[in-house]
């Protein structure tokens, strides 16, 4: 059964969706079969893989309420061994609709892992993009997942959030998914001249050491621009430092799960 992996951090901006895109496009490319399951209203992830949501028919939206059975939603992209279930803003009032079709007995509070574990057979690898929230989406996502992965900037922000983050997959962990744990915490626009990089990195070695990927991921162009092209940086600009270091803990991360 493929491995399925959730990249979250309730705090938005912080590299999560590149991440998610980045990595399960270098280990597709290293000719294992990966899905990526868009679970952002924002859709980013799937405008990042070139596909305009404005023509998409069926989403995860329309999965999660049982609208279409889940292989309907799957677009293979016109990257090697790359498929997606594409989101976009139907997805922002999915929240409210679970909780009243739970509330009222209507669906099951599994359906979304069944679902999801339906198709593992399918994919060496499942990488779920959760949206920037500690919602129901997020939840469901990380309840369906064999690990999680932390994208986080060097910032204090990111790391007071970090506590609570860890407070809710424990608590996943112990309520609904015992097989969850966390894959890694990955530092994203890293730049290691500045102070507060360096004391932010100084302070989780302190309490996560083990946890940290080897390989941070710089603040470069090449990686902001590649979205607005479609393509994950490891089509966009194969030979730049953005690529090579998304290579490195896409390898990294294959070892850990």
């Amino acid at each position: 059964m493929g491995k399925i992996v959730s990249f979250s951090n309730q705090k938005g901006g912080v590299g999560k969706t590149t991440s998610c895109v980045n990595i399960a496009a270098q280990i597709a490319n290293k000719g294992k079969k990966v899905l990526m399951v868009d679970m952002d209203p924002q859709g980013n992830a799937t405008s990042g893989l070139g596909l305009p949501k404005s023509k998409i028919k069926k989403t995860i939206y329309d999965v999660i309420i049982g609208k279409c059975d889940i292989n309907d939603a799957i677009i293979k992209t016109r990257f090697k061994n790359l498929s997606v279930i594409p989101a976009n803003i139907d997805l922002a009032g999915a929240e409210l609709e679970l909780h009243d079709l739970e509330e009222a007995g209507d669906l099951e509070l599994d359906y979304i892992k069944v679902a999801i574990k339906s198709i593992a057979n399918d994919y060496d690898y499942i990488f779920i993009d959760c949206p920037p929230s500690l919602g129901m989406l997020t939840v469901k996502a990380l309840s369906v997942s064999d690990g999680v992965v932390i994208p986080m900037q060097c910032e204090f922000y990111s790391l007071e959030g970090m506590s609570q983050l860890f407070n809710t997959i424990k608590r996943i962990h112990q309520l609904f998914n015992p097989e969850l744990r966390i894959v890694g915490i990955l530092l994203t626009m890293y730049n290691g001249r500045l102070t507060l990089t360096n004391q932010v990195v100084a302070e989780l070695k302190k309490y996560y050491e083990d946890k940290l990927f080897k390989v941070p991921i710089s603040r470069t162009v090449r990686i902001s621009e590649a979205p607005g092209y479609g393509e994950p940086i490891c089509y966009h600009d194969p030979y730049g430092k953005g690529s090579l270091e998304y290579a490195a803990v896409a390898k990294e991360l294959m070892t850990r799960i």
